[in-house]
């Protein structure tokens, strides 16, 4: 009698863990991640009920993980980053974070708005030439956010505020930054940015994920097959700033119209190649006029991870991680060498504030910034 008790008891258990597995519900967690300048900074992670797990910190609203199935159901963290705050801090070359006031780059650390020139860092120097990348030396992905979990629209969320006070940074006007990050039962992730400002001024807001759909630490990128819904883009000069030309990619190796490996042109004998030592620019959408549209895919046959990207932005940055050069140890203890990560940064055109034809990237008082971008994860 006692061995059919334990039998009939097993087989309850095992119905009841099988029903909560089944039965999970959308999660969310909160922690300390240590300090930054004697401040308390947050590790907050959300997760559905397929058991994909983002975890954000408020240092920079930095993804720190992002874990999502392969083909065989396995989790797997597919973004570059570090276990410690300390890292971040002192090294990161802006792995997952939030980019602002301006994402990309500023032509000299200038630009001119209703006629008074305005003077930013000149914190950058590709081919020896100087110009303001990313908001500067202390730009959005250093600052603390306030952060407080939501229940959105589409699912378990992360809401994150900062306010840009007037010059900081050398850009005019207190800007008011909310961006929200959602994480959807259909494994989307789903971030909003909106802002308001009191004086007219530069906004171009962004995350800086580094993907490798193999998992962080797996090696590089190059067989990752990449499709970006672009016939256009915007060529750059040695200093990776745009010439204000927009040109076809149709017969040149920035084409991906069509899918292609990274790796499969990457080192062609190309002059756009040759100035962002691979790949680094921005290709301008097609049908862009605002609305939620298939910017990029991509996937990784060994896993099967396919990764969807739409957004309400004009352009997307495609960085193939060409400054990585092995010298930083990521999560899994595991250095990222060159091309172990690609960025595809949904955005604005580079240095639009210098010039007019761009899309416009200036935000007036009494207006509202707003824009959506959307990362899909599935199987194939």
């Amino acid at each position: 009698m006692k061995i059919k008790f334990w039998i009939l008891m097993s087989t309850i258990f095992a119905f009841l863990l099988i029903a909560f597995f089944q039965c999970r519900k959308p999660d969310s967690s909160v922690k300390p991640f240590g300090q930054v300048n004697g401040q308390e900074v947050y590790l907050y992670t959300l997760e559905n009920e397929n058991g994909v797990r983002l975890e954000i910190t408020n240092y920079g609203g930095t993804i720190v993980r992002w874990l999502v199935p392969d083909r065989e159901g396995n989790l797997g963290d597919i973004t570059l980053g570090f276990n410690t705050i300390e890292d971040y801090v002192d090294k990161s070359p802006y792995f997952g974070c939030l980019i602002g006031r301006y994402g990309n780059r500023i032509a000299h650390g200038k630009f001119v708005l209703n006629e008074k020139t305005y003077t930013l860092a000149a914190n950058n120097e590709p081919g020896g030439i100087p110009c303001h990348l990313h908001g500067g030396i202390k730009g959005f992905d250093k600052r603390i956010w306030d952060a407080k979990f939501i229940d959105g629209e589409a699912g378990k969320g992360l809401k994150l505020h900062y306010v840009s006070k007037d010059g900081e940074e050398g850009y005019p006007g207190n800007l008011d930054v909310t961006v929200t990050y959602q994480l959807t039962n259909e494994n989307k992730l789903i971030i909003d940015y909106n802002a308001t400002t009191d004086q007219p001024t530069p906004v171009n807001l962004t995350n800086h994920a580094y993907f490798n759909l193999k998992g962080e630490g797996n090696g590089n990128i190059l067989d990752h097959e990449l499709t970006i819904f672009a016939d256009y883009m915007t060529p750059v000069d040695e200093g990776l700033i745009p010439t204000g030309e927009i040109l076809p990619v149709a017969g040149t190796p920035l084409d991906f119209t069509e899918p292609h490996e990274i790796g499969e042109r990457i080192n062609m004998d190309h002059e756009q190649l040759k100035f962002g030592l691979g790949y680094d620019h921005n290709w301008v959408l097609n049908n862009q006029a605002g609305e939620l549209i298939m910017a990029a895919t991509v996937i990784d046959s060994t896993t099967g991870r396919f990764m969807e990207v739409f957004t309400t932005e004009p352009g997307i940055q495609f960085y193939s991680g060409n400054f990585l050069d092995g010298n930083l140890i990521g999560k899994s203890g595991k250095s990222y060498p060159i091309r172990s990560g690609f960025c595809l940064e949904t955005q604005h055109y580079p240095d639009s504030p210098n010039h007019p034809h761009f899309p416009s990237t200036i935000l007036n008082p009494g207006e509202v910034y707003q824009t959506r971008t959307v990362y899909q994860f599935s199987v194939k």
